[in-house]
């Protein structure tokens, strides 16, 4: 994104009272440049005034790049003020606002929010929200809880198209060979979705190279070979 002479006349420095307003509106502003740099301001001078507003603006935010830049200005704020408001937000009734927050807090990783992560945002209706909640909870589970949180995760599997799929696979293998009970399990399950995700995934945890469309093949291959040989018994 390209910021013109006409957006530069916003400060970087939020310090003063002045400065604060200036940038707290150009959190608001028609502009998405103007936004970004506000959000770059906010950022480079933390400031707790500004903590509120940017969990606010995360939730309405329509451009990626300025969600992304207010995500970066939380984490620069102590996480003693950032952590109450993102837990807050989890649990809003607004699907981005959620997501955005579970995203700031796998950027934080601040385990103290992993009770926040409950089973139903990891099953969340939203995919977004839902794979948002996949990749905070494999940042933040505390040691030993691993093993439950796959079982959860495993739950999800079939879920959707590629890039959801390909979402869980990828937080099922971070977190390693915990997963290993919680797949085969779902290889055996009836839906044929959800064997061909639970394969595709163990195939990734033996071999990461593999890439998820080689390990969804393969496993719709196995599966269709599986079917061919109960056939002709």
């Amino acid at each position: 994104m390209t910021i013109t002479g006409h957006d530069m006349d916003m400060d970087t420095d939020a310090g003063t009272d002045a400065d604060g307003v200036r940038v707290l509106r150009g959190l608001e502003d028609s502009r998405s440049s103007v936004r970004l740099r506000a959000a770059l301001a906010v950022g480079t001078a933390p400031d707790p005034r500004f903590v509120d507003k940017l969990v606010e603006r995360c939730a309405i935010e329509p451009e990626f790049f300025v969600r992304d830049m207010l995500t970066w200005a939380l984490t620069r704020h102590p996480v003693s003020m950032t952590l109450p408001a993102l837990v807050r937000e989890v649990r809003s009734e607004r699907s981005q606002a959620r997501s955005q927050a579970l995203h700031t807090l796998s950027k934080i990783g601040d385990r103290r929010a992993w009770p926040a992560i409950t089973r139903k945002l990891l099953s969340d209706f939203d995919t977004d929200v839902a794979r948002s909640a996949w990749r905070a909870a494999v940042v933040l589970v505390p040691d030993g809880e691993e093993a439950g949180l796959a079982e959860v995760l495993a739950t999800q599997l079939g879920r959707g198209e590629r890039e959801t799929q390909l979402s869980l696979s990828r937080a099922l293998v971070a977190l390693g060979d915990v997963v290993e009970p919680a797949m085969r399990a779902a290889a055996t399950a009836p839906d044929p979705y959800v064997c061909a995700h639970a394969l595709a995934t163990q195939r990734l945890l033996s071999d990461p190279e593999a890439g998820f469309e080689f390990a969804i093949g393969e496993a719709r291959r196995v599966m269709a070979l599986g079917d061919s040989g109960q056939e002709g018994r």
